[in-house]
């Protein structure tokens, strides 16, 4: 157990630590200099507004952080006891959609049911068609 968190250590792992701590680091900064912006003669709720959003971001970034070295350190754990990656249940079968991805086309409307609708789709038809001649 206690290699598997030297893992975290490591040159790579140190410059993650460095670079998730600036990111932390920073948005406390941008959050106080938006707050201070805010309470200034040319300050504006937007301001204001932005000092509320950088915490959240720098509390992302924490969040992030600890899922990649969660992430990490289960994938090390897996590759040091392949009798735990053998107990995890087999994965379940692809699911099938009902429906397709892309809808089918709708049914054609003559000038005679929507005369409106009919010349906004002849337009459209003219569109592409100009379109796909200067592609």
């Amino acid at each position: 157990m206690r290699s598997v968190f030297r893992s975290l250590l490591t040159p790579r792992w140190l410059l993650l630590h460095a670079l998730f701590i600036a990111a932390t680091i920073g948005t406390v900064f941008l959050a106080v200099w938006q707050w201070d912006r805010a309470h200034e003669a040319g300050g504006s709720f937007q301001n204001l507004g932005y000092a509320l959003q950088w915490p959240l971001f720098g509390a992302f970034t924490i969040f992030l952080w600890i899922r990649v070295m969660r992430m990490d350190l289960a994938r090390e754990r897996e590759e040091a006891d392949p009798e735990v990656a053998e107990e995890k249940p087999a994965e379940q079968p692809e699911v099938r959609r009902k429906r397709p991805l892309v809808p089918p086309p709708a049914p054609r409307v003559e000038a005679d049911e929507d005369p409106e609708l009919a010349e906004y789709n002849r337009y459209l038809a003219e569109l592409n068609e100009s379109d796909s001649r200067a592609s």
